[in-house]
């Protein structure tokens, strides 16, 4: 006489899954939205140069330490009592929660009420911070891509997608071992160990402990 498990068994999950899933939550979309208008605002503008190929290659270069920078200081962020106001980012409060459940979906994307400031941030910096308005128009198109593209990469390294190649596995490897390792190594999401490397924080795993820590940032309980 043959027996039915009762447990639930997981079933394959492809890019097609991914890509419907991500497509449910606002960041993407805010993202998207803006590239969009960016881009159509950059076909009607013209004036077409070749410092709008450097400013992208020059995000790029920088990006990893960008998103090294932002993890390390702003979503690792320490809660601090400055006498009787506590300072506690809304980004960071996320922050610990993604931390506490890494296969929690809505914590996985950057919040929608952090868009609500980032995204104007950025408008400005495009319509103030380069000589020529086109010029911002390209930065803010491809910042929008960059977004996306931590964003895609973030999910899907949370999600039940296995990785297929190489360069994937990497990327998915350490980012995880940020979550189930130790918090205090491997900050970049989107590419395996730049910015980590250049600023210390790329160790060789096996000679890390597990730190009790990783899924409670700073032993808060909140």
């Amino acid at each position: 006489m043959t027996t039915t498990s009762t447990r639930a068994v997981r079933k394959s999950f492809s890019l097609t899954d991914a890509r419907r899933e991500f497509g449910r939550h606002p960041s993407p979309w805010m993202l998207g939205v803006t590239l969009l208008v960016a881009l159509g605002a950059r076909i009607m503008v013209g004036d077409w140069q070749i410092t709008d190929a450097v400013v992208p290659a020059v995000m790029l270069a920088v990006f990893p330490f960008f998103e090294w920078l932002v993890h390390v200081c702003i979503l690792h962020w320490r809660p601090r009592q400055l006498g009787r106001l506590r300072v506690d980012l809304l980004l960071a409060r996320k922050h610990r929660e993604h931390h506490v459940d890494p296969r929690d979906i809505p914590l996985i994307f950057i919040p929608w009420q952090a868009l609500l400031w980032v995204l104007p941030g950025a408008v400005a910096i495009a319509l103030l911070a380069f000589p020529r308005s086109a010029l911002g128009l390209t930065f803010l198109g491809f910042a929008a891509v960059l977004g996306l593209c931590y964003e895609w990469c973030h999910y899907l390294i949370h999600s039940d997608y296995k990785p297929k190649t190489a360069a994937y596995r990497a990327v998915w490897r350490n980012h995880r071992q940020h979550h189930f390792k130790n918090e205090h190594y491997w900050f970049t999401v989107t590419s395996t160990g730049t910015a980590d490397r250049v600023l210390g924080t790329y160790p060789d795993s096996g000679a890390v402990a597990t730190s009790p820590t990783a899924k409670n940032l700073h032993a808060q309980t909140n």
